[in-house]
């Protein structure tokens, strides 16, 4: 934060010299910080003061939409430098936020070996391991000697996104085993690879989505995980630092998605207002449609309403708490999903066992609502109804709130499309039309 407001002053003093030595000995992720925060017409500027090397690092750390306008903004040879200095996966992250016409100029240009490596993993569908994985690792064979493959490693450990994993490949670059750094080093001299190797090697599919890669490498803390392609032929890696790129991305999408909210990759707050208001706008005119429902129900219950006017006072309490107990079902239950914590296999039981818990929580609360209800209408009738309409809607928005995500998985769509304004607004509609449909009964027989 220092840092930003230091470099702003002094390029707005044109004090060129002096920005150049603020940025010298900060890290590039924090120099990446810096320029983000400031003004457009600054952040050119500001790139250019850095050397090549640091360049290459900061730009690929920029937010998307600033790499873009300094793509926008620098020389043509800049950029070619820059993007054909970059890691094949971060560049292809690049391609895919840029317009198609300026992709296919840069791919033009680049090197003939970087050309093929970017074009390998544009050739995979967005959101797989295939698409996010990097060509860039060390392989080894069984036959070789310990001296043999270090001397390999001394040569390709630049060109290589790690080498704490090594990964062993047959002539067919088959993946046959994996054998970490340490113990390549402490081996024998006189041992082969296929001495010290593991064979037993956690891999995933290049059609595997991006999500499942993530999940994988957590479950068996892994630095890097190989990816294969249909013929388990070893074609790249994941590396744990994408990983973390993908878990930010997923958890915004679904936070995003849990408030109503259309997903974008854009910086919500970098985005034009109008934009965000377009995109914020249909899933509340959704929502507006859906709750004119509620207005059906109780106009079709008007003559209830008209006899026992107290009856209305307690509608905000019943549909606020059943919205309550629906989005914490929905939440736990979208949330599970996605870390494959629960699985469709065993929505039956979690169904159930949700709809007990609502149960539970409909029964401590109802206990409260109708002696609260006696006390304010004064009105046996009328309490019971409250009571007993409240247990009624908290089984309903517990289980509904399960189970739609369920329904979405099962469709094959977004679990966390099912989000808690959308289960808030069924259970409103189906509450009031419990709640009035029990009082006219009960009433009546009062």
């Amino acid at each position: 934060m220092l840092v930003r407001s230091q470099l702003q002053v002094l390029l707005e003093q044109q004090n060129l010299q002096g920005a150049k030595a603020l940025l010298a000995p900060v890290k590039p992720v924090d120099i990446a910080d810096a320029i983000e925060g400031l003004p457009e017409a600054m952040q050119a500027i500001a790139f250019r003061l850095l050397p090549k090397n640091t360049a290459i690092d900061v730009y690929e750390n920029l937010d998307p939409s600033v790499q873009q306008i300094l793509i926008e903004d620098l020389k043509r040879q800049d950029v070619l430098d820059i993007v054909d200095s970059m890691s094949p996966d971060d560049r292809v992250r690049l391609f895919d936020e840029l317009p198609a016409k300026v992709v296919r100029q840069l791919l033009q240009q680049l090197s003939p070996e970087e050309r093929q490596a970017t074009a390998l993993l544009l050739g995979y569908e967005s959101g797989t391991a295939g698409r996010i994985m990097t060509p860039e690792y060390a392989a080894l064979k069984e036959g070789w000697s310990i001296p043999q493959a270090l001397d390999y490693i001394r040569r390709t450990a630049r060109t290589s996104e790690t080498v704490y994993y090594l990964y062993v490949i047959d002539t067919a670059r088959h993946l046959t085993g994996i054998l970490s750094l340490r113990d390549l080093v402490t081996g024998r001299p006189d041992q082969t690879i296929g001495d010290l190797m593991t064979r037993e090697v956690v891999s995933i599919k290049t059609d595997a989505d991006q999500e499942e890669a993530a999940q994988v490498i957590q479950r068996y803390d892994l630095l890097a995980l190989p990816v294969v392609d249909a013929e388990d032929r070893l074609v790249g890696i994941v590396t744990v630092d994408d990983v973390m790129d993908i878990l930010e991305q997923e958890a915004t999408e679904d936070i995003y998605a849990l408030g109503g909210l259309q997903v974008s990759r854009e910086n919500y707050f970098q985005t034009n207002l109008f934009k965000v208001a377009r995109q914020r706008v249909a899933w509340l005119l959704v929502l507006l449609v859906t709750n004119t429902l509620t207005i059906a129900v109780l106009r079709s219950q008007e003559a209830i309403l008209d006899q026992v006017v107290a009856l209305a006072f307690f509608i905000p309490l019943l549909i606020g708490s059943g919205g309550n107990v629906g989005a914490q079902s929905s939440t736990v239950t979208i949330r599970s999903l996605n870390t494959g914590e629960i699985t469709s296999r065993t929505a039956a039981r979690i169904i159930g066992r949700e709809t007990v818990v609502g149960l539970a929580l409909g029964l401590m609360l109802g206990i409260l609502v109708t002696g609260w209800a006696y006390v304010l209408a004064d009105s046996a009738a009328i309490a019971f109804t409250v009571g007993i309409s409240l247990v009624a809607i908290s089984v309903l928005a517990s289980t509904t709130g399960t189970a739609l995500p369920f329904l979405f998985q099962r469709l094959g769509l977004d679990p966390a499309l099912m989000s808690a304004p959308f289960i808030t607004t069924v259970v409103d509609v189906l509450g009031v039309l419990i709640y009035l449909n029990l009082a006219t009964y009960l009433i009546g027989l009062a």
